[in-house]
């Protein structure tokens, strides 16, 4: 009885991910520093293959970490206290987003409306930079943004049928149709990003829009594997009305993606050509 458990909290055990994940975030970040360099691994290797496999290391890390986060779920050590910690958590991990893309809007508005110096790269107070032709935002990228609107529209549809009503049938559906959009979504960029007519180094127009839109594309990318496996999760009962932080995650991120792309869509594309 000396060591029985008499609290809400989940005392966790000693564990390697954080450092296995450190390590490869390391591997992958140095390889990815040398392959925009041009250099190459000992015996001629592309230094690609560094960044490739700091990458699945990383992946690895994630996908060992968080199954067992979801273990715990199902055998019952996130009571009602770990839970609100889990919360707090994932609002100080979207906050720290938030900050993230305030510096790319912060770099892009800059640049915009204040250049400084001979060695601008904005001359004559010209914005966009002189060459530089930029998206019709009426055009794909307003589709992208109804696109993604929608799929904010089915979290929601979801999540209001699980939690409310106990229909996990209607939440697995709108799950799905969620998942699909932010495809739609990924593909819809990527076919914008091909017919660019300015590239990741064409003035610092280029390199923001590239930075900003593609960090956030990535985003959209993380987010969509978030609801596929909350989708699956759920149509193997591992969620419950009551126990569902995994879902409530996803969709906070999910928003979060939504409400980023918004001020993209207006700041970038519409108030910055």
């Amino acid at each position: 009885m000396a060591h029985a458990k008499n609290h809400d909290y989940h005392i966790l055990t000693p564990s390697l991910w954080p450092f296995i994940g450190a390590i490869g975030a390391f591997v992958m970040l140095t390889g990815g520093v040398f392959w925009m360099k041009g250099e190459t691994l000992i015996g001629g290797l592309p230094v690609w293959w560094q960044f490739a496999l700091g990458l699945l290391v990383v992946l690895y890390t994630m996908y060992g970490w968080w199954s067992d986060v979801t273990h715990e779920g199902n055998t019952g050590d996130h009571t009602p206290v770990v839970r609100i910690g889990l919360q707090y958590g994932v609002i100080l991990f979207i906050i720290s987003e938030v900050m993230f893309f305030a510096a790319w809007f912060w770099a892009f508005f800059k640049h915009a409306m204040y250049p400084m110096g001979e060695m601008s790269p904005i001359k004559d107070g010209i914005w966009p930079p002189e060459g530089i032709e930029t998206f019709d935002p009426w055009h794909l990228p307003l589709i992208n943004t109804l696109i993604l609107l929608l799929s904010g529209v089915a979290v929601t549809w979801a999540h209001h049928a699980f939690v409310h009503e106990n229909d996990r049938r209607t939440a697995i559906n709108g799950l799905i149709v969620a998942v699909i959009l932010g495809v739609a979504f990924t593909i819809l960029q990527a076919y914008e990003y091909s017919h660019a007519a300015f590239g990741l180094s064409d003035t610092v127009y280029g390199g923001v829009f590239f930075m900003a839109t593609g960090f956030h594309g990535f985003h959209v990318i993380i987010g969509t594997i978030f609801l596929f496996v909350v989708m699956l999760r759920m149509s193997r009962g591992q969620m419950t009305q009551d126990n569902h932080i995994g879902f409530e995650a996803a969709a906070w991120y999910w928003h979060f993606v939504d409400v980023v792309w918004l001020f993209l869509f207006a700041a970038i594309y519409i108030w910055g050509r």
